[in-house]
């Protein structure tokens, strides 16, 4: 039983040492999206180190150009599928040009009946120049994201939200972070304020609504 284990962290210190020697950006996350391991190149593209990547939302890292594609992928996993996913990303890299790329998803784990963890590979498709225009706290958000705040300022919960909207509770908080990464919000009451500030939602109504051209 010893030998056994010796080889197996034998065979795991060599895996290791060519998972930080991979040129592409590879990331392992649990089936929640958070960050295990990364290895340099995923790290270099956010700007940061390995370490300080462990425990981040790969899906606050790399935005989906489609909300649908990451609802499919969370309910295909829910069921323990395990086909390869693709999801159209693209995020700021640290000079502050806008990245365009794709994320690929493995499930892996031991055996069949383990929750998977994901193996996530990043492809860089192309590149475009920051622009000086519109700060980031200023970008307009979608209708969906407009209901979805104006539903919070009433106070529904995350499984009233999704009712309302036809979402899954997963893809309302999708929707939540995307919002709180824009806006650097750190919680739902910030969120709220600043759509507010913003003017997503129109002062003195109730219930909460989306000014006229916005809805």
């Amino acid at each position: 039983m010893d030998l056994a284990r010796q080889e197996a962290v034998t065979w795991r210190n060599r895996a290791l040492l060519l998972f930080d020697r991979v040129a592409m950006p590879v990331a392992v996350c649990d089936v929640y999206g958070a960050v295990l391991l990364a290895n340099p190149a995923m790290a270099a593209e956010c700007g940061t180190t390995p370490g300080r990547l462990r425990g981040r939302d790969v899906l606050e890292l790399f935005s989906p150009r489609e909300a649908t594609q990451v609802e499919r992928i969370a309910q295909a996993l829910r069921l323990r599928h395990r086909s390869r996913y693709q999801v159209s990303v693209r995020w700021r890299a640290p000079g502050g040009a806008e990245r365009y790329g794709e994320l690929t998803a493995d499930p892996v784990s031991d055996t069949v009946e383990d929750t998977p963890a994901l193996l996530v590979m990043l492809r860089v498709d192309a590149e475009r120049a920051p622009s000086p225009a519109a700060p980031v706290s200023g970008a307009p958000v979608t209708p969906m994201e407009a209901r979805i705040l104006a539903l919070l300022a009433a106070g529904a919960t995350t499984a009233r939200a999704a009712r309302e909207t036809a979402l899954t509770t997963d893809g309302v908080t999708y929707h939540l972070r995307r919002l709180s990464s824009r806006w650097g919000a750190s919680n739902r009451t910030e969120l709220v304020a600043r759509a507010y500030a913003l003017g997503v939602l129109t002062p003195g109504v109730w219930p909460p609504g989306v000014p006229d051209d916005e809805a």
